[in-house]
């Protein structure tokens, strides 16, 4: 191995290069800071080449093949239409390839300094970086980590076996699974859910958690008729006791209460959380506090315990999502810029790309009622709403929630076509701490699929004009809580 000879200097260094890190670094260096970016992959990080970018194109293939029934009702004539992996599995690495160009590219105009190596943290404000055969040392006026995280197996799971995907490895499958059995509840598991039942798999869940999707009661209810509508299977309220593997199949071995399961599948995905990527990192050389998961802990602006060192992304406490990092990179750019911003994550939107899409932000009521808050609710079905049937998507539901004192919106969640792209409104909303009239006053185009926020916040006071008077939330009626 050949070793620097010197020690280089740095004014900022970046270790990582996923939606956090990259983002970070262009921020920073629109301030005027000098930025070396540390990668051992491609730029974009897991989120791009195995994650965000993959499983949303897997569910944009999905929701193609969904709309074959309904170009049929509306005198759209075509052949049933068949699904070619590895010509789908071509256009991803395409797409994934373009879009880290990109980022390559957005890097270099930025004159952001770019290294692929493996870093590591050393005291003295200074990191090693290994490419190769080769060795270097630098030392930095400040730094961000940004190093992400890596899907987790539970022990009972053999995650050598070779039939059992996590959940940064289930879109590099060269085949559509005969049977996918899906150990978990999160957002990650159930776009693979749908995705992968839309493309001919047979599809069964079994839940880690309990008996619940974590989503408010009413999504939760509307979720599992749709799955149950797409013969998706949910097993609930079990305990893996072991996974076997044989030359074709997985076998789980479940525990419902007293009595014994066993689910048998071709493929087993198993997406149950995340471990922080810092083992390699040399931390232990440093003072940076984490949680009992090993999470590095941040406050507002993104620093660590460990001064001139942040900490962005799937490698702090929170929800893994590409958004929270995002965010956290500007603000720790802005922040070690001199800059003084502000970062929230209470009102971080959480998005499901499932063949019904989910997208919600704020409290649930169950939340919302453990807050103290007095709750009113507000809900409408979007099988009422005059664009969802052109379009045939009737499937879904508004759910909106306030204080009843206040009027003061607290959540709002929804499962429908369009509610990844509405949401933006919700988010803003509250996070102007908006009342239910600044939402309700505005005009609506029509027809569209916004119109179901409308009748969802005028059922509050029995006023929605396409739900029937027995259903509504009457003026008179008590709120919870």
């Amino acid at each position: 191995m050949v070793v620097g000879e010197v020690i280089q200097e740095r004014e900022l260094i970046i270790v990582g290069g996923g939606p956090g890190g990259y983002n970070a670094a262009i921020r920073a260096a629109q301030l005027g800071i000098e930025v070396t970016l540390i990668e051992k992959g491609d730029l974009g990080g897991i989120c791009l080449s195995k994650g965000c970018i993959p499983s949303k194109l897997y569910a944009h293939t999905a929701e193609k093949l969904g709309d074959w029934k309904h170009m049929q009702q509306i005198g759209i004539e075509a052949a049933e239409p068949k699904f070619n992996m590895p010509q789908h599995n071509a256009y991803m690495k395409q797409t994934v390839s373009a879009l880290q160009k990109g980022v390559e590219a957005l890097c270099k105009a930025n004159k952001i300094e770019v290294i692929n190596g493996t870093a590591s943290f050393m005291t003295g404000n200074r990191i090693g970086v290994e490419s190769g055969d080769t060795f270097e040392m630098f030392k930095y006026e400040k730094a961000i980590v940004a190093t992400g995280a890596s899907a987790s197996i539970p022990e009972e799971i053999d995650a050598r076996f070779n039939h059992v995907y996590n959940a940064q490895e289930i879109y590099a499958t060269e085949e559509v699974p005969e049977h996918l059995v899906i150990y978990g509840s999160d957002y990650i598991a159930l776009e693979a859910a749908t995705s992968f039942n839309a493309m001919g798999s047979k599809v069964t869940i079994v839940l880690d958690g309990g008996n619940e999707f974590g989503f408010d009661t009413e999504i939760n209810k509307e979720l599992t008729r749709v799955l149950k509508k797409s013969k998706i299977k949910v097993i609930k309220d079990t305990v893996i006791e072991t996974v076997e593997e044989s030359d074709d199949n997985v076998t789980l071995h479940l525990v419902k209460k007293d009595e014994k399961l066993t689910v048998e599948g071709s493929h087993l995905l198993v997406s149950t959380g995340f471990q922080p990527n810092t083992t390699e990192l040399g931390l232990e050389a440093l003072s940076m506090e984490t949680d009992e998961n090993g999470f590095l802990i941040v406050n507002e602006f993104s620093e660590t315990t460990e001064k001139n060192i942040y900490a962005v992304g799937d490698v702090t406490i929170g929800p893994s999502l590409a958004v929270k990092a995002i965010k956290q990179g500007k603000v720790a750019a802005e922040h070690l810029a001199g800059k003084t911003p502000e970062l929230n994550l209470r009102y971080i939107p959480t998005v499901v790309y499932t063949s019904t899409p989910i997208a919600h932000a704020g409290l649930t009521e169950a939340q919302a009622i453990e807050e103290g808050y007095q709750v009113i609710t507000g809900q409408f079905s979007m099988a009422g709403n005059g664009f969802a049937g052109i379009a045939g998507k009737k499937e879904g539901l508004v759910k909106i929630i306030k204080d009843a004192d206040t009027d003061l919106l607290l959540g709002v969640h929804m499962i429908g076509q369009g509610a990844v792209e509405m949401i933006s409104s919700g988010v803003t909303a509250l996070e102007m701490a908006a009342r239910d009239e600044d939402l309700s006053y505005p005009f609506y185009p029509h027809p569209s699929f916004n119109e179901g926020w409308l009748e969802a916040l005028e059922s509050m006071t029995g006023e929605a004009i396409h739900i029937p008077p027995n259903k509504q939330q009457k003026k008179e009626a008590e709120p919870v809580g």
